[in-house]
C-alpha cells in the first residue's frame, strides 16, 4: 500500500518522531533507525528469545502460509502462546530458530524496513539498552513506533502499555523530540513509579489476565531486566546485535 501523507505528518522536524500502528510505520519509515514497540507481547516475547540465543522471524499471516515459511527458514512455528508467542514460554522452547506470527508488529517491521531504516525491537525490559545503543549510533532520525492492538474490526485500538514502552525507549534519547513524542516521555514518567501494577490495570494486561497469562504481562513489566537490542536483518529475522 502507498499513501499520501500530508507533510506535517511526517514529524521532518524533528530527531526523534512517534506514530502509531502500520500506518504510521509507512508515513515515517524513512528514518535512518526505527523502534518497533508492541509490549504485550510482540516485542517483549522477540526480546526475551533474542536474549536467549534465537534467531525469530515475524510472520504477518498465521495461516498454513506460515507452516511453509517456517519450514523454508527450517525454524519452528509457535502457534499458540504456549509454543513461543507467549514470553513466559520462551524460556521452555528448545527451538533456536522461530517463526512467530504477528500481524501487526512483522506488518510494521517490513514496513519500516521497506523504507530504508535499522529496524530494531524494544519493550520495557531492554527500554534503555536500546536507548544506549541508539546514542551510541548517533543516527541523525529515530522513528518510534507504537504498535497498539486491533479493534473487532481492524481499526487500530492505541494502547497505554505502547505508549508507555514508547515513551521509556525516548526518555534515553537526546536530540528534539516531537509533541508526539515528548507525550510518550511524560507519559512513561508519569506510570513509571507503579507501572507493573498499570499493566495489570490496562485494556490489554486485563485480557491476558483473564485468558490465563498474567506471568506475561508481569514479564513484560520487569525494566531494563535485559540488555539484548534485537535487529532485523536482511534475512528478515530478529537477532542480537
Amino acid at each position: 500500500m502507498v499513501t499520501a501523507f500530508d507533510a506535517a505528518h511526517l514529524q521532518a522536524e524533528y530527531d526523534v518522531r512517534l506514530e502509531w500502528g502500520p500506518i504510521g510505520a509507512e508515513a515515517l519509515g524513512g528514518s535512518d533507525v526505527a523502534v518497533v514497540v508492541d509490549v504485550l507481547s510482540f516485542t517483549t516475547s522477540v526480546t526475551v528469545g533474542v536474549g536467549r540465543g534465537m534467531r525469530i522471524w515475524p510472520f504477518t499471516w498465521k495461516d498454513e502460509r506460515a507452516e511453509e515459511f517456517a519450514h523454508s527458514r527450517n525454524a519452528v512455528l509457535a502457534r499458540t502462546r504456549a509454543d513461543g508467542l507467549s514470553p513466559g514460554a520462551l524460556p521452555r522452547t528448545e527451538a533456536t530458530r522461530l517463526v512467530l506470527p504477528s500481524p501487526n508488529g512483522s506488518t510494521i517491521a517490513a514496513a519500516l524496513a521497506d523504507g530504508g531504516a535499522t529496524v530494531i525491537a524494544a519493550c520495557l525490559r531492554n527500554a534503555a539498552a536500546v536507548g544506549g545503543h541508539l546514542e551510541a549510533m548517533a543516527p541523525r532520525s529515530v522513528t518510534v513506533i507504537a504498535a497498539g492492538e486491533r479493534w473487532p474490526g481492524g481499526s487500530l485500538r492505541p494502547s497505554a502499555e505502547d505508549l508507555w514502552g514508547a515513551g521509556a525507549v525516548i526518555s534515553g534519547l537526546t536530540g528534539s523530540r516531537s509533541p508526539e513524542a515528548q507525550l510518550a516521555v511524560d507519559a512513561y514518567a508519569a506510570a513509571r513509579p507503579d507501572l507493573a501494577e498499570r499493566l495489570l490495570a490496562c485494556a490489554s494486561g486485563r485480557e491476558l489476565v483473564a485468558k490465563g497469562f498474567a506471568d506475561d504481562v508481569r514479564i513484560a513489566g520487569e525494566i531494563d531486566a535485559d540488555d539484548v537490542i534485537p535487529v532485523l536483518g536482511p534475512d528478515g529475522a530478529f537477532s542480537a546485535a
